[in-house]
């Protein structure tokens, strides 16, 4: 996606500046409790209102449903977060589209913000309806998509939009492909990734394509289990797909196709409870008890893995190691986190992680601003690892090509 149209080269002066981003963050009343998407879209839109241009915000904020106005799902919420993080105040329109809102838009002055309600509010949005994406189209005179993480769907402000203005990619949207690129389509030798997470049934695609991308593939979680399942390894109560042994096989073999080396648990600690604090024991994995479950990787599986990060420059990281949200399971995730943080830090390996148990694990450990580059993107950063076209950097780079 080399090439795509950069706002940041436009000259946006006196231009009504109409940028989709993606502002779905956890709120607790009328609080947000977690501002690191509005902290990373405030940094790149503060350059934008210094060089003059007229700011208007469409964001989605949870799932309302269709033409019901709920008001739990009003985006007027965030705006002392936005204002704090961009340094100046936000206006407000109670509709993201239509003559008011268009209306409120021609009123801004240059350097000032407008933001307006919840696209998700019209079933217009959802269904990239090309009639609301004209009505969209309106409020302003150039377009810029800086959502990565609603670039795998096509909606009628991701997609359909760029059809109706001068489109263009925005600088956080930029930031994230030059990041995802630079860990798996030109990454530093060796590379390796990490893909934990509860089913392989989920991420078939994801391991096939990283499997013919990277030198070393690390399997983890409950996906590790049918891994171990297929080699004939007792599960007793662990969570595992019995009717996953054929994908596995195929994982492997394309691996094998590749030359690269996958990585599974050689210890595993098992419980006989999924509790705080429950009393546990190590056993080699292929030893799990009939009465327990496996619910973490162990000290020996987490020492190799810490070595082979140190012979890594490239680490690319999806999904957790274990049950890592309850304690004494989360040992694994954790100790490995820290050790990849360090390694970012001696600068011996460029770290990128993404999804949303990655990011909840990472800063659990205590290092995700250590990280090269942690992505906050859920579906979109799966369905990148996968190699999938997302529609919404397709548009833009159709776009390019048109013009």
């Amino acid at each position: 996606m080399q090439g795509l149209p950069s706002i940041m080269d436009a000259d946006v002066r006196g231009k009504r500046v109409l940028v989709r981003a993606d502002l779905n963050v956890p709120v607790e009343g009328f609080r947000v409790t977690d501002r690191t998407r509005i902290t990373r879209f405030a940094a790149g839109m503060r350059p934008l209102l210094a060089r003059g241009a007229r700011l208007v915000i469409i964001t989605h904020f949870g799932r309302p449903r269709p033409n019901e106005l709920d008001p739990q799902f009003s985006v007027d919420k965030l705006r002392p977060a936005l204002a704090e993080a961009l340094g100046v105040p936000v206006r407000f329109s109670d509709v993201c589209a239509g003559p008011s809102a268009a209306i409120l838009t021609e009123q801004l002055a240059e350097g000032e913000v407008l933001l307006c309600e919840n696209l998700r509010y019209q079933s217009g949005e959802t269904a990239n309806d090309p009639a609301f994406a004209a009505q969209l189209a309106q409020l302003g005179d150039l377009y810029v998509n800086d959502a990565f993480s609603c670039a795998h769907r096509a909606h009628a402000s991701t997609e359909a939009i760029t059809r109706c203005l001068p489109a263009y990619a925005g600088p956080l949207l930029l930031e994230e492909i030059a990041a995802l690129g630079a860990a798996l389509e030109s990454p530093a030798r060796p590379s390796v990734a990490i893909v934990g997470g509860a089913k392989v049934s989920t991420k078939i695609v994801v391991l096939k394509h990283l499997a013919a991308r990277v030198d070393h593939l690390v399997v983890g979680g409950g996906m590790a289990n049918t891994f171990l399942f297929a080699e004939g390894a007792p599960m007793g109560r662990s969570l595992h797909e019995a009717d996953q042994v054929e994908m596995v096989e195929a994982i492997r073999e394309a691996a094998r196709a590749s030359g690269c080396t996958l990585h599974l648990p050689t210890d595993v600690v098992t419980a006989r409870e999924f509790r705080a604090m429950a009393e546990t024991r190590i056993v080699p994995a292929t030893a799990c008890p009939a009465n327990a479950m496996i619910l973490d990787a162990g000290p020996e599986t987490l020492a190799h893995l810490k070595a082979l990060l140190g012979n890594c420059r490239t680490i690319l990281w999806n999904g957790p190691l274990g049950a890592f949200e309850i304690p004494p399971f989360d040992r694994a995730t954790t100790g490995l986190a820290r050790e990849a943080a360090a390694l970012t830090r001696e600068g011996r390996a460029v770290t990128v992680a993404g999804g949303g148990d990655t990011v909840a694990a990472l800063s659990a450990a205590g290092v995700a601003e250590v990280f090269t580059y942690v992505s906050t993107a859920g579906g979109a950063f799966l369905e990148w690892l996968e190699g999938k076209t997302l529609p919404g950097i397709a548009a833009l780079a159709q776009t390019q090509t048109a013009a």
